[in-house]
């Protein structure tokens, strides 16, 4: 896989810099570079970073950071089977647990939400921190909705952390989540409140919580583009409406024809009947 000449491998987390010290240097810069690649695309490009991911996990598979990259590189392509597997080893490797709401969120995607409210009652979410258990709460409450317990997705996602008015990393995921349950349930007033709550706390744009807003009020968004041809067009712009709006030239007419013309009215004056019995009776009342 081609890497771009810009990319050197130090833009990458000191921890996981810290992990790549036990392959030899070359190699470690090798699999930087990937991971970096992993990092840039996953959001725009997520086979891109497949890709990537799959280039790093073949030259250092025994590096935690790197069965974590290839991971999420697979979580956001959707092939959620890969993923959990990636995840899996990652924990053996290291004994953490912060990859917990995203492996009961691969179960999900293969369709076990059983598996993964199992996962949300687990020990190891009390090992979490907050992010970790908010996240965790987003998780059960989506199985809760995979299952059509709307209801019960609702009441999951009440929390101290959605209550509360101190605005965190989570806060507009929660908020937005909230929303959208509560519009699914028919519970629209509602739900327009929680959009807008989410709208001020989604600073960085991570939801469409202001197009879901604007949705709920009747507001129809107008491409800028399309508006003002069409705004072009009816104030004459285009050739076709000129020729509706604009007056038609003037013929132009040379000396020559003008010249014929005069010619031919002198010739229809002379041959008029009228002009000449008007002639004759003005001469009878004379004599």
């Amino acid at each position: 896989m081609p890497i771009p000449e810009d990319v050197t491998g130090e833009e990458i987390d000191k921890d996981v810099r810290q992990e790549l010290q036990s392959l030899p240097k070359t190699l470690a810069d090798d699999v930087a570079r990937n991971l970096v690649m992993v990092a840039r695309l996953i959001d725009e490009d997520p086979e891109g970073a497949y890709a990537y991911s799959k280039v790093a996990l073949r030259l250092a598979s025994r590096v935690a950071a790197v069965r974590e990259a290839a991971g999420f590189a697979a979580y956001a392509s959707q092939k959620y089977s890969e993923a959990l597997a990636e995840f899996r080893a990652a924990r053996r490797m290291t004994g953490h647990v912060e990859l917990w709401p995203v492996m009961a969120d691969c179960e999900r995607g293969l369709g076990r939400p059983e598996k993964a409210l199992d996962m949300a009652g687990a020990p190891e979410v009390h090992k979490l921190d907050k992010a970790g258990q908010v996240e965790m709460r987003l998780v059960a409450a989506g199985a809760r909705r995979d299952m059509g317990q709307l209801d019960a997705a609702i009441v999951t996602l009440q929390s101290p952390e959605l209550a509360s008015n101190s605005v965190q990393p989570w806060t507009a995921r929660l908020r937005y989540a909230y929303a959208d349950a509560l519009l699914a349930a028919g519970r629209e007033s509602e739900a327009r409140e929680w959009f807008a709550k989410a709208v001020e706390s989604d600073k960085d744009g991570s939801t469409d919580a202001s197009d879901r807003l604007a949705e709920l009020d009747g507001v129809e968004f107008v491409d800028a583009l399309d508006e003002g041809e069409d705004e072009y067009e009816r104030e004459g712009g285009s050739d076709e409406s000129r020729g509706d709006s604009a007056p038609e030239p003037t013929p132009e007419i040379s000396p020559e024809s003008a010249a014929d013309e005069a010619d031919e009215k002198t010739v229809k004056t002379a041959e008029s009947p009228d002009a000449d019995s008007e002639g004759e009776e003005s001469k009878g009342e004379q004599a």
